[in-house]
């Protein structure tokens, strides 16, 4: 008779802060699993809490579950078995297929409470419990989605009411007094509107107007740049950080003409989330979500005109057509999207515009151009070429030479000196780190003060309003703890760098005979970043050794750099 298992692992999940405590959440899951346990004399000696990710996640793609499955083949592990609270917390669809096996190989029991004790592999009627209730947790979440949808739809068309997001160029926001839910209202949720932007609003109105008269797209964006007109993204920052501010673009003059909320009506779902595969060859791995454009007939449209409009229906329908009259006199190229190996993908920048060069595929080779000028008005006095091209196998040959000389056995050690003389000294921690750990710290030191009140009779709705408060307050430390980590570098030492570097024996060698996808994986692995000099036919290269893989740190606080010469030109 096999030996009940007294050392238990407890996982359990919950999705977001949002909607759910999750310091609640997390205790009734294990009060569920305690009293599965306990009865058996079983103790819980570890825990694997998710908190802030969807069931729809795979246990590989979760941290704490994702650490639980790789702790499962350790002799040396600190549990016999794991227990979870509930099963449709922890398994979404076919996942316990998945997942379940696992456990079988490395011999550890997986206790269920709907099951009554540990999963037997050899039971069909507890597969089929487990599947059932995969199952009813992705009907759950698909009823939900359908739910949510259906009443935004409903909310658009018939009441035309502002559903979040950014207000576009010429709107901003209006207060319309309580969220007409009760109970969002008492969480001081506020209902917006659209009303006109006093400063943006007179802009839109003249680019209807500009292109009504004949004039293009790129010709507009020139005017708006010269006469020092900021564009979107320069007049609010916020909006989009990735864009040029310099000068107006075409797109977004384009984005403008097309958008049919300046008639005054509400539009909801001209993009909407959709869902593929992570990986096709592995399917357990899951989904990863994305944004796409829907057609015009998804669309839903106010049927009634719920804020100012900017441009009248009449003016709109017109810009419209001319749109499509001149689409169809370009004849577009028809795009086939088609995946092909850029080494350098996302490493290299144009260092007149300081922008990321885009990959194209040209007669079989890879190369990398900046149409700067071709996208934003050229009225912003940018001396910038109109195309700036780029050959691939120019720079590979040139950069191999360069990381193989840096990395020779007999020069290795003074190019360590200089990675690590050349890192910035970054403190540790800064002031609002030290300030937000504290806070969490004070937080819960209440938490644990407000339970023992009551515990010990105090009045329920009045603790339960102090401890609301305390963890309002704790889950804006946790905000700011992560804000504040995120902007934290990390200094390596020598020695770690030094650990990195060495553990490639002969990183020239490997470089040369690498396949495309491996050398690429060494790129990114050394934090490569490129800069094109156009006017002197010139790559600058730089490498920043990161133990934490960060391949976004400014330029400036890269470690190492050379430049390299280039055949070709602008």
């Amino acid at each position: 008779m096999a030996q009940t298992p007294t050392r238990f692992a407890f996982c359990g999940r919950v999705s977001t802060e949002d909607q759910q405590d999750p310091d609640a959440s997390r205790l009734w899951q294990l009060r569920r699993a305690k009293a599965l346990i306990e009865p058996t004399g079983g103790t819980i000696v570890t825990e694997y809490f998710d908190i802030g990710h969807t069931r729809a996640l795979p246990w590989k793609r979760r941290p704490q579950a994702s650490t639980l499955l790789s702790t499962l083949p350790s002799p040396n592990r600190d549990f016999d078995a794991v227990v979870i609270g509930e099963p449709q917390r922890a398994f979404y669809g076919n996942q316990f297929g998945n997942t379940f096996p696992l456990f079988v190989h490395y011999g550890v029991p997986l206790w269920v409470p709907e099951v009554g004790g540990p999963i037997d592999p050899e039971n069909e009627a507890h597969d089929l419990i487990m599947s059932v209730f995969g199952g009813m947790s992705k009907g759950e979440r698909n009823r939900v989605k359908v739910r949510v949808r259906a009443a935004m739809a409903s909310q658009a068309a018939m009441e035309g009411r502002f559903l979040g997001g950014r207000p576009p160029y010429g709107y901003r926001l209006r207060d319309l007094g309580p969220h007409p839910n009760p109970a969002k209202a008492a969480d001081g949720k506020r209902l917006y509107g659209l009303e006109p932007d006093p400063v943006t609003a007179p802009i839109v109105a003249r680019i209807f107007t500009e292109y009504l008269r004949g004039l293009g797209i790129f010709a507009i964006a020139e005017n708006l740049t010269r006469d020092g007109i900021l564009s979107p993204s320069a007049y609010d920052p916020a909006r989009n950080p990735h864009r040029d501010t310099r000068a107006w673009a075409k797109s977004a003059v384009r984005a403008i003409l097309t958008n049919p909320r300046y008639t005054g009506r509400q539009i909801w779902n001209r993009q909407s989330k959709f869902e593929a595969l992570l990986d096709i060859d592995d399917v357990s791995l899951g989904y990863t979500t994305a944004m796409r454009w829907n057609t015009q007939d998804k669309w839903i449209v106010s049927k009634a005109i719920v804020h100012t409009p900017l441009v009248d229906d009449e003016t709109f329908a017109q810009v419209q057509d001319v749109l499509a009259t001149r689409a169809r006199k370009s004849a577009p190229h028809q795009q086939h999207r088609t995946r092909n190996p850029y080494l350098l993908r996302g490493r290299i920048t144009c260092d007149v515009c300081s922008r990321r060069m885009q990959g194209q595929w040209s007669h079989g080779t890879a190369y990398y151009r900046c149409r700067f000028p071709e996208e934003y008005a050229l009225a912003n006095r940018i001396e910038h070429p109109r195309n700036i091209f780029l050959r691939e196998s120019w720079i590979t040959p040139p950069l191999d030479d360069w990381l193989a000389r840096a990395f020779m056995p007999h020069r290795i050690d003074n190019t360590i000196d200089l990675m690590a003389a050349a890192q910035p000294d970054i403190e540790t921690q800064d002031a609002t780190e030290t300030a937000a750990r504290a806070m969490i710290a004070d937080c819960d030191a209440k938490l644990a003060t407000h339970r023992a009140a009551l515990e010990a009779g105090a009045d329920p709705k009045l603790v339960t309003e102090w401890m609301t408060e305390t963890q309002a307050k704790r889950a804006r430390a946790e905000a700011e703890l992560r804000t504040a980590s995120r902007g934290v570098d990390v200094r390596m030492s020598r020695d770690e760098i030094a650990r990195l570097v060495r553990s490639v024996s002969d990183l020239g060698a490997v470089i040369r005979q690498a396949e495309t996808q491996d050398k690429a994986d060494i790129y990114r692995e050394l934090g490569l970043a490129l800069a094109y000099i156009p006017g002197r036919t010139m790559v600058r290269a730089e490498i920043h050794l990161d133990p934490h893989g960060n391949d976004k740190t400014p330029r400036l606080q890269r470690n190492r750099g050379e430049m390299v010469c280039v055949r070709g030109g602008t």
